[in-house]
C-alpha cells in the first residue's frame, strides 16, 4: 500500500507483513510515504519506478534478497539511502551489507522508533547542510562538501552518504585524533552502545575506495586522524 508522501516515499521491502505494517505506521507518523513491497523482484522494479528518497531493505527475502538488490543498485549508480535490517545477527552479514553500499543496519528484533529515526539521519546526511563552495583538500584527496563529491588525485570516488560525512568530518579537522565513539556519536548520531565496529567497516570501505590515496590514519588504542598531506 502507498501513502502521499510529505518528507517523501520510504520503500519497505519485508516479507513479514507484520513488522512490515508497524514499520509502516511509524514511518507514517513521521510524515513519510511508505511503499511495502515482499518480494525482492518486485522491489527492485518498484524502486527504478517510484524513486524512493529511502529503502528499508530485509536482508533475507526470498528469491533476490537484499544484498543482491542493494549490489544491483550500486552497481547501476544508484545510491538511495539503503537501511538493511534482518533476523540474523550476524558480523558477517553485517560487514557485508556495509561493503556493498548500505548507509546503515538493524537487528531485529527492533523498536520502529529506532527504525524510523534512522531513517531520518540516512536522509539528513544525504541532504547535506554545508555552506556554499565548502572544500577540503587531504593530500590527493578532494572533498566538495558543497555538491557531496569526492575525487582521489583526478579520479571522481562513488560514496554513499555516510561514507561521505565520515571522510569529511575527518578531513576538516586535520590531524586531529577522534576516538570510535566520537565518530559515532558525530557522523551517525548513535550512542556508543549502537556498537562501533561499523565505524571501522566504514573507515576499511574508505581506505579501499580510495586506494593509496587515502589520508586516513588509525592512531592505535584511540581512533582516526585524517592527515593533510
Amino acid at each position: 500500500m502507498t501513502t502521499q508522501p510529505g518528507r517523501g516515499l520510504v520503500l519497505v521491502v519485508e516479507d513479514d507483513p507484520a513488522i512490515a505494517e508497524l514499520a509502516s505506521l511509524y514511518l507514517r507518523r513521521d510524515g513519510f510515504g511508505v511503499q511495502v513491497e515482499a518480494d525482492g523482484g518486485a522491489a527492485l522494479a518498484t524502486i527504478r519506478r517510484l524513486r524512493p528518497v529511502a529503502i528499508v531493505l530485509d536482508i533475507g527475502l526470498s528469491g533476490m534478497d537484499g544484498i543482491e538488490i542493494c549490489r544491483t543498485l550500486r552497481a547501476d549508480g544508484d545510491w538511495t539511502p539503503v537501511l538493511f535490517v534482518t533476523a540474523r545477527d550476524d558480523e558477517l552479514d553485517r560487514l557485508l551489507g556495509l561493503e556493498i553500499g548500505a548507509d546503515d543496519y538493524l537487528t531485529k528484533p527492533f523498536s520502529p522508533r529506532e527504525l524510523s529515526a534512522r531513517v531520518r539521519t540516512v536522509l539528513r546526511r544525504a541532504a547535506g547542510s554545508a555552506p556554499p563552495a565548502e572544500t577540503y583538500a587531504a593530500g590527493e584527496v578532494r572533498v566538495d562538501v558543497t555538491q557531496r563529491r569526492v575525487w582521489a588525485a583526478d579520479t571522481e570516488i562513488a560514496l554513499t552518504s555516510t561514507e561521505f560525512d565520515l571522510l569529511t568530518h575527518l578531513v576538516r579537522r586535520p590531524g586531529q585524533v577522534f576516538s570510535r565513539e566520537q565518530l559515532l556519536s558525530s557522523v551517525w548520531g548513535y550512542a556508543a552502545s549502537a556498537g562501533t565496529r561499523t565505524v571501522d567497516v566504514h573507515i576499511a570501505q574508505l581506505r579501499g575506495k580510495l586506494g593509496g590515496h587515502s589520508p586516513i590514519r588509525t592512531v592505535r588504542g584511540i581512533g582516526y586522524a585524517a592527515d593533510a598531506g
